[in-house]
This record gives C-alpha cells, sequence and structure tokens, in this order.
C-alpha cells in the first residue's frame, strides 16, 4: 500500500513538472523583457511610493502628484514598436505600486484615511476636507477617476502589445500603503498589529483579492509579476487564494517568485547573482539608470555595452534580463532610454540565433567569456567583449582560448557576417582521450562594435572533458 502511494505521488510530480515545463517555455525562450514603472510618481520625478513611505516627502505632497498625471502624449502603439524593436519578448508594466492608484478601471474603492489615523501620522497637518482631499473615496483609486488622464491605461497597451507578438505581464502590489486597512504606512509606523485586529486584514484581503480577480478577469495576463510581498509571510497573503483566482480560468499565467512557493521562476533584483537563483527558471530585472520610476534628475544611464554584458551574463546562467523604463507623466519615453533600447534592438537584431530559445552556455572554466548553446546542443555561441579597434586592423587578430572541448569542430563564424574564423589546436597527445586546447583567431576587422559572437558548429551534441588533464 505504501508502495503504490509513493509511486502515485512520483507520477504526479513528474507530469506536474511537465506541465509547468509547458507552461514555461515561452518565458525562458524569450530572454529578454521591458519593464515599465509609470505612475503619479512621475509627474515630480519622485521615488516611487519610498518617497512618502521613508519619510522624504509628505504623504499629501506626494499624492498631490495625481492631479498632473494627464498621460496626454500617452501612445500605446508606439510603446510596442520601441519594445519590439528591442527585441523584447514580451513586457511588465506597473498595474498598481505600492501608493495604492490603479492605472486600470479596477471597482474596488480605497476608503479614505480617518481622522484618527491622519492625526496619529500626520500631528501637525490638518485633515483634509472635501475641498482639498487627496482622492475621491466615493471613486476607485484610479486613473480613470482620480487623475486628468482619466482613462484606463492598461487595456490600450495590453491590445498593443498582443497584437504585435509580445506576451504581456502585470505588476502589482500586494501591499497598499495608501489603503487604510493595510497594517503598514509609514516606515516606521503601523496602523494596527495583524494579530490584534484580524478582521480589518480580512477586510484588506477582500479588497487585493478582488483587485487581482479584475485583472485576472480583464486581461488575462500571460505573466504576474508580484511585488511587497516581504511584509507577510505567503499564509497571510492567502497565496492559495491568489493562485487559485489566476489559475483556475487562466491556467497558463506563469507567476514570479514573489509569491513565494507559489511562485514559477526566481526574480534577482538590480545585481547579478553569482551562483544560479534557486529556481531553473529565473529573471534579472535591472533598472535602465538607477530608478524604476521616472527622475529627470537621475542621469547615471547604463551603457548600451554595460546593458549587455549583463544580458549576455544572464544568457550564460540560463536567465533572462527585463530591462526597465520609467516613462514621464505625459506618456513620453525619455530620450536616453529610447536610444538604449534601439541600440540593444541593433544587437539583438544581428544575433538573435544565439539569444532566442538557447540554453546555458559553457560551464565555469571551459571559455574565459559568456556563452549559450542550440537546444541540440550541436551548436555553441562565445560573446566576445571586446571593442574594434581604432585605427589600422589590417591583419590584426582577437585570440580566444577554448578547453575541454571532446567535439570535432565543423565550421567556425564570426555570427551575422560572411567571415569565418581560424583555429588551432594544441595540447593533443594522441595516445590521450584528454582534448587539446583550442585557440580562435577572430579578424578585428569583424568585430562588432559592442560585443561580438562567434558561433562554433559541432559534429555531435557537446561533449565536454572535465577533468585534471594529463593522463586523467
Amino acid at each position: 500500500m505504501k508502495k503504490s502511494f509513493f509511486l502515485f505521488l512520483l507520477l504526479s510530480f513528474n507530469l506536474q513538472a511537465q506541465t509547468d515545463s509547458v507552461r514555461l517555455q515561452w518565458f525562458n525562450d524569450a530572454k529578454l523583457g521591458i519593464f515599465i514603472h509609470w505612475g503619479m510618481y512621475a509627474v515630480n520625478g519622485t521615488s516611487e511610493s519610498w518617497a512618502f513611505h521613508n519619510g522624504r516627502v509628505p504623504y499629501d505632497v506626494y499624492m498631490s502628484q495625481m492631479k498632473g498625471f494627464t498621460a496626454a502624449k500617452f501612445d500605446p502603439q508606439q510603446w510596442t514598436d520601441l519594445i519590439k524593436e528591442s527585441g523584447a519578448k514580451y513586457a511588465v508594466i506597473t498595474t498598481q505600486h505600492h501608493d495604492g492608484l490603479a492605472l486600470w478601471d479596477t471597482k474596488q474603492l480605497t476608503p479614505y484615511p480617518s481622522k484618527t489615523d491622519w492625526s496619529t501620522f500626520f500631528p501637525n497637518q490638518t485633515y483634509p476636507t472635501k475641498k482639498n482631499a487627496l482622492w475621491n473615496p466615493k471613486k476607485p483609486l484610479s486613473t480613470v477617476y482620480q487623475t486628468p488622464a482619466a482613462k484606463d491605461l492598461i487595456t490600450p497597451l495590453s491590445n498593443a502589445l498582443r497584437k504585435s507578438g509580445i506576451k504581456f505581464g502585470t505588476y502589482y502590489s500586494l501591499l497598499d500603503w495608501s489603503h487604510p486597512d493595510y497594517p503598514k504606512f509609514l516606515k516606521e509606523t503601523d496602523r494596527y498589529k495583524l494579530e490584534k485586529d484580524p478582521l480589518r486584514w480580512k477586510s484588506f484581503l477582500t479588497f487585493m483579492h478582488h483587485q487581482i480577480a479584475e485583472i485576472n478577469t480583464q486581461f488575462s495576463p500571460d505573466l504576474y509579476w508580484f511585488d511587497g510581498d516581504w511584509e507577510h509571510t505567503e499564509a497571510e497573503w492567502d497565496a492559495a487564494k491568489i493562485d487559485s483566482i489566476i489559475h483556475t480560468s487562466n491556467p497558463k499565467a506563469i507567476l514570479n517568485g514573489r509569491l513565494h512557493s507559489y511562485g514559477d521562476y526566481s526574480t534577482p533584483e538590480q545585481n547579478m547573482p553569482i551562483i544560479h537563483p534557486e529556481k531553473k527558471s529565473w529573471e534579472l530585472c535591472l533598472t535602465s539608470n538607477e530608478s524604476w520610476g521616472y527622475q529627470p534628475t537621475d542621469t547615471n544611464y547604463k551603457t548600451t555595452n554595460e546593458v549587455l554584458q549583463i544580458f549576455t551574463e544572464c544568457l550564460n546562467m540560463g536567465g533572462n534580463l527585463l530591462l526597465d523604463i520609467g516613462p514621464k507623466a505625459d506618456g513620453t519615453i525619455p530620450e536616453e532610454q529610447v536610444k538604449l533600447l534601439k541600440e540593444v534592438g541593433r544587437w539583438t537584431t544581428k544575433h538573435s540565433e544565439a539569444i532566442y530559445g538557447t540554453t546555458a552556455g559553457l560551464p565555469y572554466g571551459h571559455y574565459h567569456g559568456n556563452s549559450t548553446l542550440s537546444k541540440d546542443r550541436k551548436t555553441l555561441y562565445l560573446f566576445v567583449n571586446q571593442i574594434r579597434p581604432n585605427g589600422a586592423i589590417q591583419n590584426v587578430t582577437i585570440d580566444l582560448m577554448l578547453k575541454g572541448l571532446k567535439n570535432e569542430i565543423t565550421a567556425v563564424e564570426v555570427l551575422g557576417t560572411n567571415v569565418d574564423v581560424p583555429t588551432k589546436t594544441v595540447g593533443k597527445i594522441s595516445w590521450s582521450w584528454v582534448p587539446g586546447t583550442v585557440f580562435l583567431k577572430v579578424p578585428a576587422e569583424s568585430l562588432d562594435s559592442e560585443i561580438t559572437v562567434i558561433k562554433i558548429t559541432l559534429n555531435a551534441p557537446l561533449d565536454l572533458y572535465q577533468g585534471r588533464g594529463g593522463f586523467h
């Protein structure tokens, strides 16, 4: 009986793993996505939600930015065209950040802070009157009702993306610092303790779960990007119910790892992992400057080469890059970000076969750089981060070294060109099974202006020697 039960469990586990693998296939093949942080914080160019939470900006001043959020020049097709040009296969937009302003037509009401709450958190400020209220509590806290944009901004973008073949993802903050039934408010203060007022927490969960249900019904996202999970446990969020709300009617949706055990993939933020993230599928989310949302004073933009170096690191480890942009309050995208995405797109177009649908590259020690493999493991792609030298380059070569390759190489070329790369094998002993070291001499004139890709065709699926050398 016990044996049958364990066999049943093993079979169930294997079937679930196969189902998850199919569901995640498009994500694993996509490699590049664009993150979009857009909200009221773009009006004054302040830190999204954290500005008031950390006490840098008074709450009422922060929320007054809603009055300037016009989205007057928002062109979803223009955004989509730029995203497509970048080479991204999916896009994720903030439907609602921690400040509680929804960018879609939510029907859930956010009550106004009570006078007690107001006097507790802002003892020196007068409770807003109807004339200068932060928002109208009789209508949802949404761009449709509370901003001059006066419309749902998510629907037209999701439609444009899908029409262009780009997968659509929604960022949603589980926490909501503006909702009076949410416990946390300012960094150092709580409205109440969960254990002391479980009914109030239940009220907030009802609100939050209903919003997720709305998003699921209205947009049926391909991907959910949850955030804000750190303030409560999986059980407190009732993650099981969130998962059920989504997958009952949208079974193919994938969830990021911030819903804890219900997440499908890991989401390291800003910093490139040194070892592989916990989950097999993963994505690095990265800002194009130092800020998620639009901040005009932040001019510390990453260069195209820096972004591509990080991107190829992700590819080498079998992961994705989710590169962030922060549109202005009128809906235009900063010129620096447009330029960056176009330059990334030039590179991804030229080297597409080394990017999309590939798997993680060579293990550490075989090549001093990043690489990827075709799914049949018969084609190896080496990324060379060496910019074409200035001046005379005739007869100049860039030497690369490849160790432990047991396969026969049938062809080597600079991807995106018609240039063949000569190879030379040294150290191969006729009576030893240890392979020699392969040197590749890449003509300098064939180098890309950013990162060059060398395509190596093998006679069979990749076979590597990983011994100690010599007779071993």
